[in-house]
C-alpha cells in the first residue's frame, strides 16, 4: 500500500469533507426549498404566485452558488486523492472492494443531483407536479447516500467481513426513517 504525502493529502482530504458537508447542506435544503415551493399551491392567490416566485428564486440562487461549486470542489478534491503527491494513480485504493461500493453510491448520488438539476428546470418553468409527502421521501435518499458512503469509508478495512450486517442496518435505517416521515406527515394532516 502506498502511503501518500501526508500534510498534502489530509490538506486535501479536509477540504474534500469541508466540501462535502457544504454540498449535502444545499442539497438538504434544496429539496426542503422544493416542498415550500409545492405547498405553495395550496395558498390562495396573489399569495401562492408570490411565494413561488420568492422559492424559485431561492432555489436557483442556493443551487447556483452554494450546491453546484461545493459539489465541484467536493468531486475534484475526491479525485486528487485517489492521486498520490508524484502524481500516480493510486491503484491501491482502485483494487479496493469498499472503495467500489462507495462508487456505486456516489453514482446513485450523482442520479440525485441531475434528478435535482432536472426538478430545478421543471420548477422555473412552472412545471413541478411532485407531491410534499414524495419530495420529503425524496429527501430520505440525500440522507441514505450520506450515511452509507461514511459509514463505508469509515469501516474500511472491516467492511467485506461486515457487509452482510451493515446491509441489514441499511434496510433498517431506511426503513425507520420512511416511517418517521410518515408518521410526521400524518401528524400534520391531523
Amino acid at each position: 500500500m502506498h502511503i501518500p504525502d501526508i500534510p498534502s493529502y489530509y490538506a486535501l482530504k479536509s477540504i474534500h469533507i469541508i466540501f462535502m458537508v457544504s454540498y449535502f447542506a444545499g442539497i438538504f435544503y434544496l429539496i426542503r426549498l422544493f416542498v415550500y415551493y409545492t405547498d405553495t399551491k395550496e395558498k390562495p392567490e396573489p399569495e401562492g404566485e408570490i411565494l413561488r416566485k420568492q422559492y424559485t428564486y431561492m432555489i436557483t440562487r442556493l443551487w447556483d452558488i452554494i450546491t453546484v461549486p461545493a459539489g465541484i470542489i467536493m468531486a475534484a478534491t475526491g479525485i486528487l486523492m485517489v492521486f498520490n503527491t508524484r502524481g500516480d494513480i493510486s491503484f491501491y485504493i482502485l483494487r479496493e472492494p469498499w472503495f467500489h461500493v462507495k462508487l456505486v453510491f456516489l453514482l446513485g448520488l450523482a442520479v440525485y443531483h441531475y434528478w435535482s438539476w432536472r426538478s430545478i428546470k421543471k420548477i422555473k418553468k412552472q412545471d413541478f407536479h411532485i407531491t410534499s409527502v414524495r419530495l420529503r421521501m425524496m429527501n430520505e435518499v440525500a440522507t441514505v447516500i450520506l450515511f452509507a458512503v461514511i459509514f463505508i469509508v469509515i469501516f474500511k478495512q472491516y467492511f467485506m467481513g461486515m457487509w452482510l450486517s451493515l446491509l441489514i442496518s441499511f434496510i433498517v435505517l431506511v426503513f425507520t426513517i420512511m416511517l418517521i416521515v410518515k408518521f410526521v406527515n400524518r401528524k400534520k394532516k391531523k
